[in-house]
């Protein structure tokens, strides 16, 4: 994996599995949609930079405002 692809593990808002994703440390201040690989339901991700370059990841249902 390059340094600039981190393996993040989340929480599920749905099940509240644990599971690992890859996020793109290259592009700050992402917002995109990845299924849970355990219940399918769709997590809305955001992703933003800490100041030494290391992603922050709020995962959320797609109700959540």
């Amino acid at each position: 994996m390059s340094d600039l692809q981190h393996f993040v593990n989340i929480q599920c808002p749905y099940c509240g599995e644990w599971i690992g994703i890859v996020v793109d440390a290259s592009v700050d201040g992402q917002s995109y949609v990845e299924d849970c690989q355990v219940c399918c339901k769709p997590i809305q991700l955001n992703v933003q930079l800490d100041e030494d370059g290391n992603p922050e990841v709020r995962a959320r249902s797609q109700d959540e405002g």
